[in-house]
């Protein structure tokens, strides 16, 4: 079980002959992957066309749940969950996680952020979707199930703190940009103090990544959830954050603003709660965005993938703009600002 599988097409064949009961050809086309090491193919059989997910750390200890005493996979765990509260997820057709493989609904090639190059004119509806969704989500879901995955791990403060420290080590450092003497000290406080402060606010399930890469968007308007299987703990706003500051995406601040309202009004939040709502996405724009910029240059200079560098300087530019928010009245905000528009001048001016 602990081995790592191997990419064996004859299983993947003999899983989409399970599924789908004949013996008509089997067409399998590589389809585009992300920054993971997961691979998917388009796997066409008569007239049914199902996705194959590949995992190569699927047989390692670390990526097995248990759950009534089996061992299965964390995204077939958070898809169960899911689909148990109503969430639209990708029906299973088939599954061999021992040797890497599952079976999915072919959902076509619309992510929301592809759908959108197509029709633009559906941003607002798509996005007060997706809000929506993820307000009636939160509610589903709390509270989680006893012996659920996703109570077993959280954004807290360890977490929070090394997400920022690899922004310092990739998106600073590993740039040319090294903190030294009272820089580093500095940086390394507000840090401290910024991921202490966010790990203190309440916590409910996070997808962790809830952006227009891992929505799809079905003929009927509906949305489904994609790359679910590291949901966690966190706070309620941090999946606001991955959607309305998505790299991949620009937003001018009144869209965003309508959309944090009408996550207010569909989570049921008081006026006092709307009122923090925007302090609280700033503040976690800022230790996500970093954590993000630092990941694009981690993902080029650890997985040769330079596809996502092109999305460093418009995630420093969103952290910028929470920066502008904060400052006048969050003192570490006002220094991390400073600081960042020494080190990095191009990038948080604009």
């Amino acid at each position: 079980m602990g081995s790592m599988p191997e990419l064996d097409m004859n299983r993947l064949h003999a899983l989409v002959r399970a599924a789908v009961q004949n013996d008509e050809a089997i067409e399998t086309d590589v389809m585009p992957g992300g920054a993971s090491t997961r691979k998917y193919f388009r796997v066409c059989c008569g007239n049914r066309s199902m996705v194959a997910m590949f995992v190569p750390e699927g047989g390692k200890p670390e990526e097995i749940g248990k759950h009534q005493g089996q061992a299965r996979w964390p995204f077939l765990e958070v898809h169960e969950l899911l689909t148990a509260h109503g969430v639209d997820v990708p029906r299973v057709f088939g599954e061999d996680t021992e040797h890497g493989w599952l079976l999915l609904e072919d959902l076509g090639d619309d992510t929301l952020a592809n759908y959108l190059l197509r029709e633009p004119g559906q941003k607002r509806a798509c996005y007060t979707r997706a809000v929506t969704d993820l307000a009636k989500a939160q509610k589903a879901l709390d509270p989680l199930p006893d012996g659920c995955i996703v109570k077993t791990r959280a954004f807290d403060e360890d977490l929070l703190r090394w997400e920022i420290d690899h922004f310092r080590e990739w998106g600073l450092e590993a740039r040319g940009h090294k903190l030294e003497g009272e820089d580093r000290e500095t940086f390394d406080a507000i840090a401290g103090r910024l991921a202490k402060r966010i790990a203190s606010w309440p916590r409910g399930f996070v997808h962790r990544d809830y952006q227009s890469r891992n929505l799809m968007v079905r003929e009927t308007g509906a949305l489904v959830w994609l790359d679910f299987q590291d949901a966690l703990l966190g706070p309620r706003i941090y999946d606001m954050v991955a959607l309305l500051n998505d790299s991949y995406q620009e937003f001018d601040r009144a869209f965003v603003e309508e959309r944090l309202s009408e996550f207010a009004t569909a989570s049921g939040m008081t006026k006092p709660e709307r009122e923090r709502l925007d302090v609280e996405f700033d503040l976690m724009t800022v230790q996500r965005k970093l954590k993000d910029a630092g990941r694009f240059v981690f993902i080029d200079k650890k997985k040769s993938n330079a596809s996502f560098l092109r999305f460093v300087v418009p995630t420093v530019r969103k952290v910028a703009l929470s920066l502008e928010r904060l400052r006048a009245t969050d003192e570490d905000m006002r220094t991390l600002d400073a600081l960042l528009r020494k080190l990095l001048p191009d990038e948080t001016s604009g």
